[in-house]
């Protein structure tokens, strides 16, 4: 039976599974990189005074769940075929989809719709884009991705996954389990609302609307300025802005400024979840995080 998560810590819950290798660039503190030159030209391109936002919590946003829902399924369980629309840049099916998973917005969204399953068994990831459910059980997404979570292993050079910046989406969403655990280990998924036409490490994949080098590209990092003081939010978002402090905020696709991406749980505290609201862009810097990279094929980081 398929048993739909709301939380995860640095192994994937009822499961022995990795949320991918501890060296991962996911993991990799970036409080001591160098802010790039750049940097307050990149903040003000996403919004000085555009407030931060928790894009998760509990109940329901237009009749869906607020956030990105995931979903472990058991060894053995069942593929189906899955067609894609840029199937050139998507790792070809069957995907161990159950019966019902959990659609991001639900299943009347008509959002991004990302279905995200892990396989307990061979601790693989499966994330879909724009996917909808066909007749005879089979799917059809917009784009799909394979992720071997023991591996750092990136996408193709160029490729897209079902993220803009052809990352995994499932290691960068803020779970309420590891808040409520008091540690957050990674680097949180943020969008923004403009991006260059670039990729930069660990990003393989570029979705920009300028040239402008203004404008971050997918896979920018961003690090929140140790001057928040933490100790005026609510003790459960504390963990939250420690890790943007720790290990940044990692662009993956266009969207809202400075919106964070999470797992919905009814467990969320909505009001103390807009508490962040009273971080501005401003309070972040963009960080060089190239320091970190040993292979360009690699997530792996020193």
């Amino acid at each position: 039976m398929a048993a739909i998560l709301t939380g995860c810590g640095p192994t994937v819950p009822s499961t022995s599974c990795p949320m991918f290798p501890a060296d991962s660039h996911w993991h990799r503190s970036v409080a001591a990189l160098p802010t790039k030159a750049s940097s307050a030209q990149l903040v003000a391109t996403v919004g000085s005074t555009s407030a931060l936002k928790a894009d998760f919590g509990s109940g329901t946003w237009d009749g869906g769940p607020i956030g990105i829902p995931y979903v472990v399924v058991p060894a053995g369980q069942a593929k189906v075929r899955v067609t894609f629309d840029y199937d050139d840049e998507s790792d070809p099916g069957p995907y161990p989809i159950p019966a019902d998973p959990p659609v991001e917005g639900g299943p009347n969204a008509d959002g991004d719709r990302h279905v995200l399953v892990v396989d307990a068994g061979s601790c693989t990831l499966y994330e879909l884009y724009d996917a909808h459910p066909q007749a005879g059980g089979s799917w059809h997404a917009g784009s799909g991705a394979v992720w071997n979570l023991r591996s750092n292993a990136l996408r193709p050079a160029g490729w897209t996954s079902a993220d803009a910046a052809g990352l995994p989406i499932l290691p960068g969403l803020v779970r309420y389990d590891e808040v409520a655990a008091g540690k957050v280990d990674h680097a949180i998924r943020m969008t923004v609302p403009v991006s260059r036409t670039a990729y930069t490490w660990p990003a393989t994949h570029q979705a920009g609307s300028t040239s402008s080098s203004s404008a971050p590209a997918m896979g920018e990092r961003f690090r929140l300025k140790a001057t928040v003081d933490e100790s005026t939010f609510p003790p459960s978002v504390r963990p939250i802005i420690r890790a943007l402090k720790t290990y940044g905020g990692i662009v993956a696709d266009n969207g809202s400024a400075w919106y964070l991406s999470g797992v919905p749980d009814p467990r969320w505290d909505n009001d103390d979840l807009q508490a962040l609201r009273r971080i501005k862009g401003a309070d972040f810097v963009a960080v060089d995080a190239s320091s970190l990279k040993v292979s360009p094929t690699s997530g792996q980081a020193r």
